[in-house]
């Protein structure tokens, strides 16, 4: 009979709790940027039956209904909530998702990050000022990213929208090359490949090493942001904005 010491114990777990659109439907690929330690915590905000228009990206962009979805994730103790919504993040602009934050920590999340204040973040760290973005959406809602992204100070120099109005879970790797094969992405600094019902994270390495530049993806810097804010640092996944730093901090 063994003895109780001699069962290695796991490691202590670190949560995160994840606010997602009622549409989400790539958990497995959120659970591939996490380390072994840390535990995603999701919600889904209520079903919506519309197309994926400003409309829609507004109605789940509504503080008032992610002030409560959060309070949903907070009986597991994560460390951090992220929003994990592009298009409901960055629709109504900066103060629009400067709002949502506050609702999450007012919900009482100890600490809170959404995906396009995720973005404007690994801009800031990787120093890009001028972007060629990649969206799964039609002209209206792809013209609300640029937007948000102006007030930021980063110029898009080349944009590619899908033009979808639904399934955007659908899309497929090769559709996202396909887009990528539909800009001219030189005279920017990073690509970035929005929505985080997109899949990307076996593109991101070797879109890099093609394109010569860093790659950012919604779900890429969504949990990179809610790893920093649930702080936890150092992990080994794609792409040079997980690598950016990797030396210079330990993990938690």
């Amino acid at each position: 009979m063994f003895a109780e010491s001699d069962v290695p114990g796991p490691p202590e777990p670190i949560g995160v709790g994840l606010v997602a659109p009622f549409d989400f439907a790539l958990d497995r690929e959120l659970w591939r940027w996490l380390p072994e330690q840390v535990c995603l915590h999701t919600t889904r905000l209520p079903y919506l039956p519309e197309p994926v228009t400003v409309q829609l990206a507004s109605a789940l962009g509504n503080p008032h209904g992610v002030r409560r979805a959060t309070r949903d994730v907070l009986a597991p103790e994560p460390r951090a909530v992220a929003y994990s919504c592009t298009s409901g993040s960055f629709v109504d602009g900066a103060a629009g998702e400067a709002a949502l934050v506050a609702a999450m920590l007012d919900a009482g999340a100890p600490a809170a990050v959404t995906t396009s204040g995720a973005l404007v973040a690994a801009l800031e760290e990787l120093g890009v000022r001028r972007l060629a973005v990649i969206t799964p959406y039609v002209d209206d809602v792809t013209a609300r990213l640029l937007a948000y992204l102006a007030e930021f100070g980063v110029e898009t120099c080349a944009s590619f929208g899908l033009g979808l109005l639904g399934d955007i879970w659908k899309v497929s790797y090769a559709d996202v090359l396909r887009a990528v094969r539909g800009i001219d992405p030189s005279g920017a600094d990073a690509l970035f490949v929005s929505c985080t019902n997109v899949p990307t994270y076996d593109l991101v390495a070797p879109l890099e090493r093609h394109l010569g530049m860093p790659v950012l993806t919604a779900n890429q810097v969504t949990m990179w942001a809610a790893l920093r804010a649930a702080g936890v640092a150092g992990l080994a996944a794609p792409g040079a904005l997980f690598a950016h730093g990797r030396e210079d901090v330990p993990a938690a």
